[in-house]
């Protein structure tokens, strides 16, 4: 019994250590970030909202499983999202229910593979951070 009792906190101590780990994005490659940086050249960060409006079209840009672009007219939308949506920067379909005429922080966004017809990953919506060229 006394070995268990000195090998449980350092389980725990270990787990608690590999999460904090995981809470950290994952780095992006040269052509992610050639990418981002592209999309989001001269513009200027404002402040995150919850929700962005659907009315208005708005293309979606995948840089890699977890962030994401919207572009809407002239703003870029930078979503990070809470989770990985696995298998989203290999080619799959970003699938969201959307409710009402917004994409909101929260909205559960699904993976699919459309070749062979099975999700592969799932990830929740976090902020949009929109990007807008500054005021001349």
């Amino acid at each position: 019994m006394r070995p268990i009792l000195i090998t449980l906190p350092v389980l725990l101590a270990a787990c608690a250590t590999s999460g904090m780990a995981e809470d950290k994005p994952p780095a992006l490659t040269e052509k992610q970030q050639a990418a981002l940086d592209k999309a989001l050249e001269g513009k200027v960060a404002g402040k995150p909202r919850s929700c962005i409006s659907l009315t208005q079209r708005a293309d979606l840009q995948v840089i890699s499983d977890d962030l994401l672009l919207y572009k809407a007219g002239r703003t870029v939308y930078l979503n990070r999202v809470n989770g990985r949506c696995n298998g989203l920067s290999f080619g799959g379909t970003l699938v969201t229910n959307v409710w009402g005429s917004q994409l909101c922080r929260g909205d559960i966004a699904r993976v699919a593979d459309l070749q062979v017809g099975m999700i592969t990953g799932s990830c929740a919506l976090g902020d949009f951070v929109s990007y807008t060229s500054p005021a001349k």
